[in-house]
């Protein structure tokens, strides 16, 4: 039996098209035998093997996670020994939504193991705490004595490559000392910090400058205000602006190509997350590059983790998704790619 419940949003359309991202070290970390057992309550399949049910809780339902969660279907569509409940909070800043879903697989005794990609990391770590139920981190990282691993990107280097190769695009375009505005999410979440301090490191190896970050809380319109702000600060123009994520970066580009002016009319724009619209705003030329996570690879690898956990194996504390910086360069390949494994909608 599979099951899939995505809760608390209105997203039936994308869930019917679903199958179309804080480095850590990569030591060994033993599953404990509470975990392996955990609630005693996985009963056996017709194939003899343990059912395990699994309740996987996303942050948001966009394009990076609906690849994350098409990647945990898929494992569960391939095992018939496990169950997935998917479930999402309404926005990045729905924080009480996504805290009463993590208490409440935490309490159902049916539940057996929990992945967790949390809008804030001390929180699921304060959640989590005393449970003796599996548990993995998905995309965004939290410490806590029960988890099992990390996995996701390794966010810090895949920015840092991102930024280093937009500011060497601008100095191959004849800028000196190329300008950056950087873009980001909640000020203290793991993910947007990692990001945001690989942006900054990759950007000023390369030889830039960053003039200035903007706080928007992972949110586009929040975004386009402070692209309109930071186009009021620097007047001249900036020559590159980072975001950390796609929905920001997209918010970004339409508002310098809305303003119509000459300062921001080449300015190169990357996004982080590879969300179908940033691949297509590539191939398009709107975005000059997009940090892609493979979000499938991410949710997949979180499902194999946790029943790994489960049957009581070792796992890595850290299992690195990927990322790949897509450009005029690789944007084909990489789309011919998304295509072959599911998740590229036509």
């Amino acid at each position: 039996m599979k099951r899939r419940v995505v809760a608390l949003t209105m997203i039936t359309a994308m869930a019917l098209g679903m199958m179309t991202g804080c480095g850590a070290d990569s030591s060994s970390a033993s599953a404990s035998s509470s975990a392996s057992g955990s609630s005693s309550a996985s009963a056996s399949s017709a194939s003899g093997e343990d059912t395990y049910n699994i309740s996987f809780i996303v942050k948001l339902t966009d394009g990076h996670f609906s690849k994350v969660m098409a990647g945990a279907q898929a494992y569960a569509d391939e095992h018939d020994n496990v169950n997935v409940d998917i479930l999402s909070p309404t926005s990045a800043t729905a924080y009480d939504e996504q805290v009463n879903m993590i208490e409440t697989s935490l309490s159902t005794d049916s539940t057996n193991g929990v992945v967790i990609s949390p809008l804030q990391s001390d929180s699921a770590a304060n959640l989590v705490a005393g449970t003796d139920k599996a548990i993995i981190a998905c995309d965004t990282d939290f410490t806590s004595d029960v988890k099992s691993a990390f996995v996701g990107t390794g966010n810090k280097d895949a920015a840092k490559a991102g930024g280093k190769a937009v500011v060497e695009m601008a100095i191959a375009n004849g800028i000196e000392n190329p300008t950056v505005v950087i873009l980001t999410g909640v000020q203290g979440d793991e993910t947007h910090d990692a990001r945001l301090e690989g942006y900054r490191e990759g950007a000023e190896e390369a030889g830039g400058t960053v003039l200035e970050v903007q706080y928007c809380d992972g949110i586009a319109d929040k975004a386009a205000n402070s692209m309109e702000a930071v186009m009021q600060n620097y007047q001249d123009g900036a020559d590159c602006v980072l975001s950390t994520n796609d929905d920001m970066a997209m918010a970004a580009s339409k508002v310098m190509k809305d303003s119509g002016g000459e300062a921001y009319a080449d300015t190169l724009l990357c996004g982080f997350d590879g969300n179908q619209t940033a691949l297509e705003a590539v191939k398009e030329g709107t975005l000059a590059m997009d940090v892609a996570q493979e979000g499938y690879a991410m949710g997949y690898k979180s499902m194999e983790a946790i029943i790994a956990v489960l049957n009581g194996e070792s796992v890595d504390s850290f299992i690195d998704s990927g990322a790949t910086v897509v450009d005029s360069s690789n944007i084909d390949e990489y789309i011919e790619t998304m295509k072959e494994i599911g998740v590229w909608e036509e």
